[in-house]
């Protein structure tokens, strides 16, 4: 798997050989001169970056002196009531079960990972910062949803390194779920530096704690589909190239699996890699068209359908959120332990992705046609061309790694799983009495 997660740098990584200039003064002159050019210009780029993340890292804060209750911006924890609770989340209640950290637990993925593994008696501790990138009582709701089947969500930041420090050590934990991400492609172009912290500076947080933690826990985390990019060859494998990325967000992702395998290289951590193709279904996300485009059509709004150049189609392999719990279910069962101890590795160890699809791209088009019927009202279509905002033509998953390594088959079409979503919509928002953001 590691070969499949490298790929050839065509810039070579030592300079060419050239012919000495008949002036060696004047040459030797002009190097200097460029070369102190050179030096100044990322002398003051690299002080630059550091006084943006000085100032901008909320860990840069100052936190309170008591080591028994700690906090990053305004999150508190610690205390024996608090390790209590995560403790009793963490907690294993069946023969051969794990104890996972879910990061990003309140997040819709996260909910539903977090349910199926508290269903199945493993031990489970959500970890989330609620914040405001899209409605928080929706975040809320799911959090009261896995504390009545017992899973307990502790308040803080994945860039928190006293926090993940703390939980591990009350508790050792055999795997890790990081689901934790600034998510959405058109953000991006809002609010940058959040992907930077949080896709980025948090995963890195999130290995740092976990290859010194003794025994490291194998990790399994979500990267994308956007990873593909601008590629135009489908069905898109794991194998297909992953360094043309349309969006910030895209970019961030492809970072992390560069990220994951220098952790497992050098410090021997168990990593395996999800990339999720347009995830939907109850509980999702409102900033995701199918959410959005059931709200406006129900408000008799009018929605954007994009077509791509020359009136292209523009598609999505949409996948049902039960077909993709099952994914992450089998990566975690399937993820060999890490191989380090104290912060070093002691040999090979596991490093893996896989593409999570249904293998079914379905026009966006027909996606707004199946919510007309099933909401009984017709859409207000407005046809736009696809614009240069991080969003690509089509996504189509090639899973026959995944089929292979994990026993993953998707079983649920586009109509079945709308049907599902429409259903928990129409009950959650109970027919417009509470705000659909």
């Amino acid at each position: 798997m590691s070969k499949q997660m490298s790929h050839l740098d065509n810039i070579p990584s030592t300079p060419g050989k050239f012919k000495m200039d008949k002036s060696p003064y004047i040459h030797n002159r002009l190097r200097w001169h460029s070369s102190l050019a050179k030096l100044t210009f990322w002398s003051f780029m690299f002080l630059g970056l550091i006084l943006i993340f000085f100032f901008r890292s909320p860990s840069s804060n100052p936190l309170p002196q008591d080591p028994s209750r700690r906090s990053l911006r305004n999150y508190n924890w610690g205390g024996p009531a608090w390790e209590k609770r995560v403790r009793s989340s963490a907690r294993i209640r069946s023969r051969n079960g794990i104890s996972v950290l879910v990061t990003g637990a309140a997040g819709f993925v996260g909910t539903h990972v977090s349910a199926a593994l508290k269903r199945r008696g493993d031990g489970v501790l959500g970890l989330d910062n609620f914040n405001d990138y899209y409605d928080p009582s929706l975040k809320r709701a799911r959090q009261a949803l896995l504390e009545r089947s017992g899973v307990f969500i502790v308040e803080g930041d994945i860039n928190d390194s006293a926090l993940l420090r703390k939980l591990f050590e009350v508790v050792a934990f055999t795997h890790v779920m990081h689901l934790a991400a600034q998510a959405g492609v058109r953000y991006a172009m809002e609010n940058p530096g959040s992907y930077v912290h949080s896709n980025i500076a948090g995963f890195v947080n999130i290995l740092e704690v976990c290859k010194s933690a003794n025994p490291q826990p194998a990790i399994v985390w979500a990267s994308s589909s956007s990873v593909y990019g601008l590629n135009t060859k489908v069905p898109f494998s794991e194998r297909d190239r992953t360094d043309q990325p349309a969006s910030l967000y895209a970019a961030t992702k492809k970072a992390g699996e560069e990220i994951a395998h220098t952790y497992n290289h050098i410090y021997g951590l168990s990593l395996t890699g999800l990339r999720f193709f347009t995830v939907y279904g109850p509980w999702g996300r409102p900033d995701m068209a199918y959410f959005f485009f059931t709200r406006d059509i129900l408000k008799g709004k009018s929605i954007s359908i994009f077509e791509a150049a020359n009136h292209g189609t523009v598609a999505r392999d949409f996948t049902y959120i039960d077909d993709i719990v099952k994914g992450c279910l089998a990566a975690l069962d399937t993820a060999e332990k890490s191989t380090g101890s104290g912060g070093k590795k002691k040999g090979p160890a596991q490093l893996r992705v896989f593409n999570l699809g249904n293998t079914s791209p379905v026009p966006v088009s027909d996606l707004v046609s199946i919510l007309e019927r099933l909401l009984k009202v017709n859409a207000k279509r407005n046809i736009m061309k696809l614009p240069r905002n991080g969003d690509v033509q089509f996504t189509h998953a090639n899973i026959s790694l995944a089929q292979r390594e994990l026993g993953y088959k998707p079983s649920t079409d586009l109509q079945t799983g709308l049907k599902k979503f429409v259903r928990w919509y129409l009950s959650y928002y109970s027919g417009g009495k509470k705000a659909a953001g």
